[in-house]
């Protein structure tokens, strides 16, 4: 079976900040932005991976869910635990340099970890956790 990641779908509540953080601190393309104001849908990725993307969509624009459920997406995503994405890079020390000198939001440095990967944490302006693994 032949099976990859096409697109991944993060919430973010400023378009702007959210675009700066992804195409200026990470390096993605923008790859399609659709919308206007704060009801964007924004589609980054890594230029050398043109078939996998991150479509950032403001979640109020989600069908069917109630106010209360709304809330709670807001509290979640400022709390920093309603969405998450795992990066992977082969200069994990590179890439945690760039995310700080971009003022992401430090959560961890690079860590070995006991089950046996490095990463290092940041949440980007939305709240979302990003995790990025160094490939050995």
């Amino acid at each position: 079976m032949d099976i990859s990641i096409h697109w991944t779908f993060l919430p973010h509540t400023d378009p702007e900040a959210s675009l700066a953080f992804y195409r200026d601190t990470l390096g993605f393309e923008v790859r399609k932005d659709f919308g206007n104001g704060t009801m964007r849908w924004i589609t980054v990725g890594p230029a050398d991976l043109p078939g996998t993307s991150i479509v950032l969509y403001p979640p109020a624009a989600e069908p069917g869910i109630t106010d209360e459920e709304r809330r709670m997406i807001d509290e979640m995503m400022a709390k920093g635990t309603y969405a998450r994405i795992v990066l992977a890079t082969s200069d994990l020390d590179g890439a945690f340099t760039r995310l700080q000198a971009g003022d992401a939001e430090l959560v961890q440095e690079p860590t070995e970890q006991p089950y046996g990967i490095r990463d290092c944490a940041f949440r980007d302006p939305a709240g979302n956790l990003i995790r990025i693994q160094e490939l050995s």
